[in-house]
């Protein structure tokens, strides 16, 4: 809900702004106001405002170049609008144009309110969670704006993630938004992006209402229809699109349900991104898609058939694990060869022999976003399971590819993506087959000469490593 506002006002339009006891600068300050604060005006004197501060229940003086007065009435709404506007796309400002936005609303009679409002709200709540979550480096600076935005109804939710606090805007404005319906197409797809956003969600939630909440943000995207929003917003809906049917396609998975049709949607929402339609701020959204979509690559393919004598196995084991065994046809009754047990999700259609070293691979995703490689390789002494992992120091998301072996240098080719910390990075290496140990790694494979020569084709034909 938006604070019903007083008729003679003023709000603050200055950070720091101290509330005297008395009219001077010497006078004993009572405190500090922010940006966005909204006061009562009760007199004027010697250049200062005598003003009553209801939020904090305390009365005082501020200087009158740090507020401006305010009228609230259905003449003075559209000069309100127009502050409104030019306050929603100045970063920094996000409190004060919030502050306006509820002036505003109060002051404009019902019949002629509009989505654009709301819409704008949204946005600056929004931007002002991201700031607070600490990617500016100043999250602290941000945490008395969060106070003065609260007054007007807007609420934030805050966890943890990948060690550090996440806000995020709860998006009242923007369900409000959607209830218009004469609201923009524009208006309409950022609400639903926003709504939708991934890194807002609680990463402690349980798989049923993870799953729900999946399934609610899949159709508050097909509300946006293809052609209504511009080019950059349909690319981004797109991409939007592919990260929550690569989230569905894991549920599934892991439910022992069908997730053939998930995965393929997940695949053709990507291929729909045009990336050049992003720009730079916009392609991080893209590029956490492809990661997505290429974690949950191997969801709902049927396994191939394994040539040669070695072969892998997956049998249930312990409530919730999936073993996996490893065995030569040539000695049936040698048992298992080596084996491991995992609580992810095992993808057999990825199983790849290399009959020359000889060693074999298998991706094994745990997470819904996080997709591993174990490698099955002979040592002296006997066979290792090996697990190569997409990245180190708990990055968000990420996979690793198996992507060719070079016979002459016994070099395993792999193909490696991963955030972390909210930056993305790509990278092609050649490792040691008989230890993983990193011999060369490029960030793109034309300057590996393995991969030149050895790089599979499957691998090829199929990675989204080389978008």
């Amino acid at each position: 809900m938006i604070l019903a506002l007083a008729a003679t006002l003023a709000i603050v339009i200055q950070d720091h702004a101290a509330l005297r006891a008395e009219p001077r600068s010497g006078a004993a300050e009572l405190t500090r106001l922010w940006q966005g604060d909204v006061l009562e005006v009760r007199g004027e004197h010697a250049g200062y405002l005598k003003v009553y501060d209801y939020r904090r229940e305390r009365g005082g003086y501020l200087r009158g170049d740090a507020a401006r007065a305010v009228e609230i009435s259905e003449s003075a709404a559209p000069e309100l609008l127009a502050v409104l506007r030019f306050l929603r796309e100045s970063p920094g400002f996000e409190a004060l144009g919030i502050s306006y936005a509820a002036a505003y609303l109060k002051a404009v009679p019902p019949r002629a309110i509009t989505a654009e409002p709301f819409d704008a709200i949204g946005q600056m709540a929004e931007r002002l969670a991201d700031q607070a979550s600490g990617s500016t480096g100043h999250a602290a600076d941000f945490a008395p704006h969060l106070d003065v935005v609260e007054q007007f109804g807007v609420r934030m939710r805050n966890f943890e993630r990948g060690g550090r606090m996440q806000v995020c805007y709860d998006g009242e404005m923007f369900h409000r938004v959607l209830m218009f319906p004469k609201a923009q197409p524009e208006e309409r797809a950022r609400a639903v992006l926003s709504l939708t956003r991934p890194d807002c969600i609680d990463p402690d939630l349980g798989p049923l209402p993870r799953a729900s909440i999946d399934t609610a943000r899949s159709q508050l995207l097909e509300q946006i229809k293809d052609g209504e929003a511009s080019a950059m917003t349909q690319s981004r809906l797109h991409a939007r699109r592919a990260g929550v049917w690569a989230s569905l396609a894991f549920a599934q998975d892991h439910r022992g349900e069908p997730a053939n049709a998930a995965a393929e949607r997940a695949l053709a929402e990507l291929l729909a991104v045009h990336p050049a339609d992003l720009g730079d701020d916009r392609r991080p959204e893209y590029v956490d898609a492809v990661l997505r979509v290429s974690a949950i690559r191997w969801a709902g393919a049927s396994p191939a058939a394994q040539p040669g004598p070695l072969t892998l196995s997956a049998v249930p084991g312990d409530p919730g694990q999936t073993c996996v065994t490893l065995q030569d046809a040539r000695r049936p009754r040698a048992g298992a060869i080596v084996r491991r047990c995992t609580y992810g999700l095992v993808r057999m259609a990825s199983v790849q022999g290399i009959p020359q070293a000889p060693a074999l691979v298998l991706a094994v995703q745990p997470l819904e976003s996080w997709r591993e490689l174990w490698v099955f390789h002979e040592k002296p002494g006997g066979w290792m399971i090996d697990v190569l992992s997409p990245g180190l120091d708990n990055p968000e998301e990420g996979y690793v590819d198996f992507a060719g072996y070079a016979p002459g240098t016994r070099r395993l080719l792999v193909a490696r993506e991963v955030k972390d910390r909210g930056r993305f990075r790509r990278s092609f290496e050649e490792l040691r087959l008989d230890d993983l140990a990193l011999v060369r790694q490029a960030s793109s494979p034309e300057l590996l000469r393995d991969f030149g020569q050895w790089q599979d084709i499957v691998w090829r034909r199929g990675t989204l490593a080389l978008h």
